[in-house]
């Protein structure tokens, strides 16, 4: 199995425990409403623009709400569950695993963090290196950073480095991949990172998005 592969069980196996009401770290949505997302997004690519905001936004809120509409929780788990039908695009060989395997970690721990008491879980080797040569792609993500922006994790005692956002003050934030994930991703308020740089930069990053 691919770590897209193994998330997406895993994060299926996970909704089927909570049940349909379950907070998570997506705002204003229940699991529920992160299953539908995850059906529509590789169902309907026609509606993937929207996700992000923007003028498609309600066109792909209003497909998700059918979705919604259309079938019970556990309908929804088992589409997700059993991947992408033929005719999507992520079932091109090789696209679940570019595509999914940053999306179904994250949403992963959305519905794992949103409760307390939670905690880190180990991760494979493989997919935590996973993780982070996919952060190379969180640039976009933190363009509105207050600051600039170094990630930054240790590996057999050094430190291993990715520029995120090129600017001056700079803050190096340090974590393993998956808290700089969950980080660069915007759930700062539920990553496990520090902070280095100036005072105030650091302050500023520190409260952004929060």
């Amino acid at each position: 199995m691919t770590y897209a592969q193994q998330e997406r069980a895993a994060l299926a196996a996970l909704l089927d425990e909570t049940g349909s009401d379950a907070p998570t770290l997506c705002e204003g949505w229940q699991t529920r409403d992160l299953v539908a997302h995850l059906v529509l997004r590789e169902r309907r690519p026609d509606a993937a623009v929207g996700v992000m905001g923007g003028p498609l936004a309600g066109y792909t809120a209003r497909l998700q709400q059918q979705y919604l509409d259309r079938h019970s929780y556990p309908e929804l788990v088992g589409m997700f569950k059993s991947g992408p039908p033929p005719l999507s695009p992520f079932s091109i060989p090789g696209a679940d695993g570019a595509a999914n395997t940053v999306e179904y970690f994250v949403h992963h721990e959305d519905v794992r963090r949103a409760g307390p008491g939670w905690t880190e879980r180990p991760l494979d080797a493989g997919l935590s290196d996973a993780l982070w040569k996919r952060l190379k792609g969180a640039r976009m993500f933190l363009r509105s950073a207050p600051t600039g922006i170094v990630l930054a994790r240790e590996v057999a005692g050094k430190l291993d480095l990715i520029v995120a956002k090129t600017a001056a003050p700079s803050v190096t934030v340090t974590g393993s991949p998956a808290e700089l994930t969950m980080w660069a991703m915007g759930r700062t308020s539920a990553a496990h990172v520090t902070f280095d740089g100036p005072e105030d930069a650091v302050k500023k990053l520190a409260a952004w998005r929060h």
